[in-house]
């Protein structure tokens, strides 16, 4: 008989813009080969060294809102005045295979996916910074964006941040290496969850029939 396997995780990592979620998901991709990263679609423009189909799909804002009213997307939002979203189908694919899926996505993202039909895998993490003058420091260090999309990120951190308190669990990237520690923990404990061992209870029963046999 085959081994049973778990179904993967819903990993989704949260944060305001400039607190180190895209960071902390690259380092937890590159060590853990049991993760795979959901790539999203977006409308958004591509950026300088950014890959189609390995850091977005960038998709026509008439394509992107034809997969959202064809039930294509585990969840969409706009942020920015963009349109993100996560394709249903091989996230689907892959928690039915037990491989665990990784999301970076905003608070609204989070939402729809702990909503959805893959509510029950779903591990949800919001990043903090240290403080708002170093999430400022952070996004300007970044060189990526124009000083005007820097004030209207630093605009939406304080809504952002109100979102903490609907996520499974809060860490405060002060120090990366030591989030990136403590990130990979919550990642081996959700997987040891007893409810996450298909296993389980028949090793259990296979332990009682053992000791049954001894007495």
């Amino acid at each position: 008989m085959s081994e049973q396997i778990r179904s993967g995780l819903l990993i989704i990592i949260s944060s305001p813009s400039g607190a180190g979620k895209s960071t902390l998901a690259k380092r937890l991709l590159a060590k853990d080969p049991a993760i795979d990263f959901s790539v999203s679609a977006t409308t958004r423009p591509m950026r300088p060294q950014e890959v189609e189909g390995k850091d977005y799909y960038f998709k026509s804002q008439d394509e992107f809102l034809r997969m959202v009213a064809e039930g294509e997307m585990l969840e969409h939002a706009e942020v920015f005045g963009n349109h993100y979203g996560s394709p249903l189908a091989p996230v689907a694919a892959a928690v039915a295979m037990g491989q665990d899926v990784l999301f970076d996505v905003d608070w609204q993202g989070g939402q729809q996916i702990r909503a959805s039909s893959l509510r029950d895998n779903v591990v949800s993490i919001f990043l903090l910074p240290p403080s708002i003058e170093e999430l400022e420091s952070r996004l300007n260090a970044r060189g990526q964006d124009s000083a005007e999309v820097v004030n209207n990120r630093m605009s939406k951190a304080r809504d952002e941040i109100s979102h903490w308190p609907e996520y499974d669990y809060v860490l405060v990237n002060e120090d990366l290496e030591a989030c990136e520690t403590q990130l990979r923990s919550i990642v081996t404990a959700e997987r040891l969850r007893r409810d996450r061992q298909p296993g389980l209870v028949e090793r259990v029963r296979k332990l009682n029939a053992e000791c049954e046999a001894m007495l």
